[in-house]
């Protein structure tokens, strides 16, 4: 269910508390300006839709408001749109009667990236429309592209059935369950924070190697392997690389990747499979495998680029 890599939306909220402080001292009497407010008075927030609104406009300015404090108590889903994308306009009417039908289960945030970059920076959009569940202030899955209606509703019970306790109004007379914390994650997440990362690294490997079905500390050892390996190139290589020379390629593809460039990593990759043989092309095949696995498998350039690689292999 989780999102691999970190989304950052506390950058979107710094902004809007930024924009709101700019736009109310423009706003007011030069004279209230100098006498009230202090510089440690908070903005005041956006004015938020009605409670009961089941879908939400949001823009970078509201989407502290509507989305990340609406998180804490209820299921907030952001649908990404654009005008002109004509799978949106097919999408956003199933998506906005369900939340309408949900009776407040969960609710429908609106956002139009052409309006709203910084958002859209943030979720690292590749293609629309894109669909991501927030609780508790943090994404917790998405999907991309046009679902059937049966498809969504799905998805929004699963989201339910593995995060429904960490949402006030779901798990309303339910038990609660106490929170247990891996001391192992956290002493890898600890030295993450702290900027050792070969010392995060090793945890996590460790977590993993002694717990194959630990998924989490599996996931966090491929990103950051990855991380690691990508930032240590020059990125000058996506350039410079020779086509004959296959660790240049590989290494140009990483660049690309870290980069947010997802479909022209993976085709500089298939681009060697093509023409190369025996141990280079297992090698360049098992790479391109292996950062597969830092996607959900259902990312729509994850599933064209396995269908290109079949092309080259076969």
């Amino acid at each position: 269910m989780a999102m691999t890599g970190a989304v950052d939306l506390g950058g979107i909220k710094e902004r809007a508390e930024a924009q709101r402080a700019q736009s109310q001292r423009a706003q007011r009497p030069q004279a209230q300006r100098d006498d009230t407010a202090g510089p440690g008075t908070p903005p005041p927030s956006a004015p938020p839709a009605a409670a009961g609104a089941s879908v939400i406009d949001v823009t970078e300015e509201t989407f502290e408001a509507e989305v990340l404090n609406r998180s804490m108590q209820q299921l907030v889903v952001v649908d990404l749109w654009a005008e002109w994308c004509g799978p949106c306009k097919q999408l956003s009417p199933v998506l906005e009667r369900l939340a309408a039908e949900s009776g407040g289960r969960w609710v429908l945030a609106k956002v139009d990236v052409d309006a709203n970059p910084r958002i859209s920076q943030a979720f690292r959009v590749q293609s629309i429309p894109m669909v991501v569940a927030i609780v508790q202030g943090q994404p917790v899955t998405a999907f991309n592209g046009v679902r059937s209606e049966a498809e969504i509703t799905a998805w929004i019970d699963e989201i339910f059935a593995q995060v429904g306790n960490a949402l006030p109004d779901a798990a309303a007379g339910a038990a609660p369950e106490p929170e247990q914390t891996d001391p192992r994650m956290l002493a890898a997440e600890e030295k993450l924070n702290d900027g050792d990362f070969d010392g995060a690294l090793a945890a996590y490997r460790a977590v993993a190697e002694a717990e194959p079905d630990n998924v989490e500390a599996a996931s966090a050892a491929r990103n950051l392997e990855f991380i690691l390996r990508a930032q240590a190139h020059d990125p000058s290589i996506v350039e410079t690389a020779s086509p004959r020379d296959i660790d240049a390629q590989l290494a140009a593809a990483d660049v690309l990747l870290l980069s947010q460039q997802p479909e022209a990593a993976f085709d500089r990759i298939i681009d060697v499979v093509r023409v190369t043989h025996g141990e280079e092309r297992t090698r360049a095949r098992t790479r391109l495998l292996e950062l597969f696995e830092l996607f959900d498998p259902a990312e729509p350039f994850v599933v064209s680029a396995r269908r290109k690689l079949a092309s080259a292999l076969y």
